[in-house]
């Protein structure tokens, strides 16, 4: 989850399971995209969602994805270096209850591995 005025542009490309360019503002987010785009149980994806919620401004959540059994998953990536700090705690909480009012259920933390 980052502020949608703050991106910095790393990498776009198209992935099968997008239906428009794929944009990765971090590794995480490429690798875990490209993860995505393979796994069978994932009919399609979106990436950099925007969401409106406690926080100021508008944020974009990482990916927001339909699964094939009509589920969604959301998933937001975070460095495991910057996990710890208050202001990520409270965009992922916020990110959580956002999706939790809407009725997303399997919401998850993808983490670089450091």
């Amino acid at each position: 989850m980052r502020n949608k005025g703050s991106h910095t542009l790393t990498t776009k490309k198209r992935l099968a399971k997008s239906k428009v360019i794929f944009y990765a503002y971090n590794d995480i987010q490429l690798r875990y995209g490209e993860e995505l785009d393979r796994r069978s149980d994932i009919l399609e994806m979106k990436c950099n969602v925007p969401i409106d919620c406690e926080l100021k401004g508008t944020y974009t959540t990482d990916f927001y994805c339909i699964k094939s059994d009509g589920s969604i998953m959301v998933r937001e990536c975070v460095f495991l270096s910057k996990l710890s700090k208050p202001k990520t705690c409270s965009m992922l909480d916020a990110s959580r209850n956002y999706w939790l009012s809407r009725g997303v259920q399997d919401w998850g933390i993808v983490l670089d591995g450091k």
